[in-house]
């Protein structure tokens, strides 16, 4: 199980990249549209550069919904390589069936 508060964290950086989205985009549009002038793109550049670090969805990382894992993660059922193993010799997955010979 990982720290509360290494989840808690990841959880808080979900939450202003959401906020903060569509500020995010507006500006990004601006500062990458090469018809505009280029004083109005460089201080939609500041402006960008002001936000929140954590606001910006690279700041994200994946972590097990069970148990808060970071590493080993499968994006497609957002669980780490421990759970969906427990899971699915437990049969709780369906369609999976742990191997065994």
């Amino acid at each position: 199980m990982a720290k509360k508060s290494m989840v808690e964290r990841e959880l808080k950086r979900q939450r202003m990249v959401k906020q903060f989205a569509a500020r995010r985009a507006a500006l990004k549009a601006v500062a990458s549209d090469q018809a505009r002038p280029m004083e109005e793109r460089f201080k939609a550049r500041l402006r960008l550069a002001e936000l929140p670090r954590n606001s910006s969805a690279t700041r994200l990382h994946n972590r097990c919904q069970l148990t808060g894992r970071p590493h080993a993660y499968y994006r497609k059922l957002k669980l780490s390589r421990i759970m969906l193993r427990e899971l699915a010799s437990f049969g709780q997955i369906p369609g999976m069936v742990k191997s065994s010979w």
